[in-house]
């Protein structure tokens, strides 16, 4: 297991893939790990160094005082690549990874070659959805985080999906009953209060947004405001609900792949 040392903690990575090829950064979502990206990592791996990590609060990263800003998420990602001496990557993100993309895309620019952004929206939910959460993970502690599990499958996966891919939907969706609760409810905190609606158009490096069609967690809607916003971003939508990349599988990593060699 490999750590990088923040000021406050450590954040834990995972590298694959040939040590001089481009860098790829994956972001994870809210609730989940880097074994959420499992799936890609293979096909991912033979065109690029694929650097994982768990965001903060979640895996086996640090566990701060909350809330979290997307920022200070942002933030880590910078220091990442600091550390390991990688000026510029890839970087795909998947809900609040997207976010997490977002930020970077506006504010750090510089140290992206090209952006990929997943299920994700300028603002995802309202304060009416996170609170509610956010008070129910700090009161009831692990006991609530095994409630989300359950009520997960159906929100990050269609039913027929859930249905014939059992253990793959319960891998994943036990990642969120494995996460910190005070983790948890931070980062609740940072999607809560992030909206790019009014900053996207500062993103210029190349962009991919990706969708799911049967997502009501970020619907499409949300992945077409991101496009017409970002000059010349290209888009993609495949049958899944929130984490297309899982239920997608191979057609996923390809255009993903697609858009990162395009030249």
């Amino acid at each position: 297991m490999a750590f990088v040392q923040l000021a406050e903690g450590e954040l834990h990575y995972q590298l694959d893939g040939p040590i001089d090829a481009p860098v790829l950064v994956l972001s994870n979502s809210l609730g989940t790990d880097l074994n959420m990206w499992d799936t890609q990592v293979p096909a991912f791996a033979e065109h690029f160094r694929v650097l994982r990590f768990d965001t903060r609060g979640h895996g086996q990263s640090l566990v701060t005082e909350g809330p979290y800003s997307i920022e200070q998420l942002g933030r880590d990602v910078i220091a990442l690549l600091d550390a390991l001496d990688i000026p510029r990557a890839h970087f795909c993100g998947l809900s609040m990874g997207g976010l997490i993309g977002q930020w970077l895309g506006i504010h750090a620019g510089d140290r992206l070659q090209r952006l990929v952004v997943c299920n994700t929206a300028a603002k995802i939910g309202t304060s009416d959805v996170w609170n509610p959460r956010i008070e129910m993970v700090l009161r009831d502690g692990a006991a609530a985080m095994v409630a989300l599990r359950d009520a997960s499958i159906a929100r990050w996966f269609t039913a027929d999906f859930a249905a014939a891919n059992p253990q793959q939907a319960k891998r994943i969706t036990d990642m969120l009953a494995a996460t910190s609760p005070q983790g948890y409810a931070a980062n609740c905190a940072a999607v809560r209060d992030a909206d790019f609606s009014e900053q996207l158009s500062a993103i210029h490096v190349p962009t991919l947004v990706i969708a799911g069609t049967e997502d009501a967690v970020t619907p499409p809607a949300g992945s077409h405001f991101i496009q017409r916003q970002v000059q010349g971003a290209e888009y993609a939508e495949f049958y899944a609900a929130h984490l297309s990349n899982v239920q997608a599988g191979a057609a996923f990593s390809d255009r993903v792949i697609q858009f990162l060699l395009a030249r």
